[in-house]
């Protein structure tokens, strides 16, 4: 099953999975990208317990094209988010990982959701696992939860009014914010996690602050980490990759799962219809007929549509 499954993706998979890398790249203004592990026990030169990385490329919310792409590499540096992000000049919100700082020429926009984190890490808790009330870690989050409600007011104006808005809610909190985190940082403290937060908002200041400038760009990661969440969910059920191939194919059919479900596609009814499809379309002849068996195409027959009583059954 294993070798059906790499071959499958080798032979007719792996077209439409790079016309997605390229339509991400090409079509869309606003990307997310993050990264998680994956354990590959037969890398050329490395341990069978040594720590790859699956790379994860996620279309904005707002995007014509919808779709996420999943990246397979023993690497977790700045020359591999280079080769994924090419000549990409939009918006590219992600964590602070030190990779993506000038991995390009894209603008750089940070995410609120994992600076809350930190903060949330900096709670004293008592001896039954509770918060302790009045702690500063506690008061980080409350301002970052305030930016978190603004956008929920705000979700479905349009991205023009919901620049001015931020400007008008959100900026004051954020003024708030950096005054209370540099005279908080003044304070003494043995709370090293505290320390941490403090500083990593500090240091970040500028990424964090992007999403005032365009009403396209939303506060936080959460869409990506959404798409990374199925994989990081079964790993613990498959554990590994045993070669290189196997993760390349894991890549390959993450990547056609996740898009199809981003454009509502019943996933199992896609696949059938592309295995069915793919070995006697002449794509290699003729490789502009790909486009029609991506996951956001009109041309894609009614049966791979997820219907209504379908959707009702995976929300049960």
């Amino acid at each position: 099953m294993a070798y059906w499954t790499i071959r499958c993706s080798e032979e007719w998979f792996l077209p439409l999975y790079e016309r997605i890398h390229e339509k991400l790249l090409t079509s869309c203004a606003l990307l997310h990208m993050d990264e998680t592990r994956i354990q590959c026990n037969k890398e050329p030169g490395r341990k069978a317990g040594t720590d790859s990385f699956m790379w994860v490329m996620r279309s904005g919310a707002q995007e014509e094209v919808q779709g996420a792409f999943f990246h397979y590499s023993p690497h977790r540096n700045r020359k591999e988010a280079q080769s994924l992000l090419g000549d990409y000049k939009g918006y590219l919100v992600t964590d602070a990982y030190v990779v993506y700082e000038n991995a390009g020429n894209y603008l750089h926009c940070l995410c609120f959701a994992h600076c809350r984190r930190y903060f949330m890490e900096a709670i004293p808790l008592d001896n039954k696992g509770k918060e302790i009330p009045g702690s500063k870690g506690a008061k980080g989050r409350e301002y970052i939860n305030l930016l978190f409600a603004v956008e929920e007011k705000i979700k479905e104006l349009s991205f023009e009014e919901k620049k001015e808005k931020r400007l008008e809610a959100s900026k004051p909190i954020l003024e708030a914010f950096w005054s209370w985190v540099e005279e908080t940082a003044a304070l003494p403290t043995t709370n090293e996690k505290l320390t941490k937060a403090l500083t990593y908002a500090s240091n970040q200041r500028k990424g964090l602050e992007m999403f005032l400038t365009d009403g396209r760009i939303p506060i936080s990661n959460n869409l990506c980490e959404a798409n990374i969440k199925p994989f990081a969910t079964a790993r613990r059920a498959w554990l590994f990759a045993d070669s290189q191939k196997g993760a390349k194919a894991t890549a390959i059919l993450y990547t056609l799962v996740e898009s199809a479900k981003a454009n509502n596609l019943d996933t199992y009814e896609y696949l059938k219809y592309l295995l069915e499809e793919m070995p006697n379309n002449h794509h290699l002849e003729h490789p502009e007929i790909i486009d029609c068996y991506l996951p956001w195409s009109e041309e894609l027959p009614e049966k791979c549509r997820l219907n209504i009583e379908k959707k009702k059954q995976f929300k049960n």
